[in-house]
């Protein structure tokens, strides 16, 4: 029995590299997959509904909706409103969206205003919900 105990003590001290007279190689580790860079699709798409709303022929579309698509995303949608106000002396144009997107269909309204050389600023662009 105590030559059976003490066999042990020798596998138990050694490991399981007793037998292997090769080391670990410390030069390969792994390590965290590095965090994804700040996407810029919401960016991309609010600018592409930006565009095609103030794009828009309002006196030619009567009531009829318009599609747009971002081939850079992938994502798409369909503009159902557009509404366009002079009262603050400043053309605006509300307008409600969907987008459909990797992240599933969601529902978006917002607001874009013409400034400065017939530039148009998105002032807002927001989920509905």
């Amino acid at each position: 029995m105590a030559i059976a105990i003490l066999s042990l003590g020798g596998c138990v001290g050694g490991g399981m590299d007793m037998l292997s007279s090769t080391k670990v190689d410390r030069s390969v580790s792994t390590g965290t997959i590095p965090t994804a860079p700040v996407t810029t699709d919401s960016v991309s798409d609010e600018t592409t509904v930006r565009n095609a709303v103030t794009s828009a022929d309002l006196n030619k579309l009567n009531g009829r909706s318009v599609p747009w698509a971002n081939a850079s995303t992938g994502s798409a949608g369909v503009i159902d409103t557009i509404v366009e106000n002079n009262a603050s002396g400043q053309v605006c144009r509300q307008f409600r969206t969907t987008r459909h997107s990797y992240d599933g269909i969601a529902n978006f309204f917002g607001k874009t205003c013409l400034v400065g050389q017939g530039e148009w600023q998105l002032l807002s662009f927001q989920q509905d919900g």
